[in-house]
C-alpha cells in the first residue's frame, strides 16, 4: 500500500464520496482524489492525523481498511456497485474482466477470495446488487418493468423477474404494489 493512498471500506455512492472528501477537508488535508474506497493524498499522514481521520470516518459508518485481503475485497465489492449501476458498461465487457482489470488480479484468485472472505459467490453479489438498483428504479415509478429490463440489459423480462423472485420472494409487480417498499442500503448488500 502507498503511504498517500488510503482505503475505506462502506463507500457506495457519490454521496460517501462527497462526505469522505469533507472529513479529510475538515481536518485540514486536501485529497487528490476520492473515488469509491479509495482516497489519494498529496502526503501521508502523521499517526495523530490517521487517528483522527479514522475516528471521524468511523463516526459516519465508514471503516478504513488496513490489511491487504480486505482492501482487495473492498476493491471488488465496489466495482461490482459501479459495474451494476453502469448498465451501458455490460455490453462492451464482462463483469469477471471488468473486475479483473480494476483489481489487476486474475479473477479466479478475485471470486475465490470474495467467495471466503463474504461467504457468497461474486455472482451471487452482483445479482443482488442488480435487484436492488430494480427495485429503486420501482419504487421511482418511472419505468416499466420491460423498460427496466432493457435499460439494465436483462436477456428478457422473465429473466429479470425471475432474478427478482428468487431474491425477493416475490415478482415485480407484486414488488411494485407494496405501500412500504422495503430495500437494503447496498452497504448492507
Amino acid at each position: 500500500m502507498e503511504a498517500n493512498t488510503l482505503y475505506i471500506k462502506n463507500m457506495v455512492c457519490r454521496r460517501c464520496i462527497l462526505v469522505v472528501g469533507q472529513v479529510f477537508e475538515g481536518q485540514g488535508i486536501t485529497p487528490h482524489s476520492v473515488e469509491l474506497g479509495v482516497v489519494t493524498l498529496p502526503r501521508p499522514l502523521s499517526a495523530e492525523e490517521l487517528s483522527r481521520v479514522r475516528q471521524q470516518l468511523e463516526s459516519y459508518g465508514f471503516e478504513l481498511i488496513d490489511d491487504k485481503h480486505s482492501r482487495l475485497l473492498e476493491q471488488i465489492r465496489v466495482g461490482i456497485i459501479e459495474y451494476v449501476h453502469q448498465p451501458d458498461r455490460q455490453e462492451r465487457q464482462n463483469l469477471s474482466d471488468y473486475l479483473q482489470d480494476k483489481c489487476r488480479t486474475e479473477y479466479s484468485s478475485l471470486s475465490k477470495l470474495f467467495t471466503e472472505m463474504k461467504g457468497i459467490s461474486i455472482e451471487r453479489y452482483y445479482i443482488a446488487q442488480r435487484v436492488e438498483l430494480v427495485k429503486e428504479l420501482l419504487t421511482y415509478d418511472e419505468l416499466t418493468v420491460s423498460e427496466i429490463a432493457y435499460k439494465l440489459h436483462y436477456s428478457s423480462v422473465a429473466h429479470l423477474s425471475a432474478q427478482f423472485k428468487s431474491q425477493t420472494g416475490m415478482s415485480p409487480t407484486q414488488f411494485k404494489q407494496l405501500q412500504g417498499r422495503k430495500r437494503q442500503p447496498l452497504d448492507e448488500i
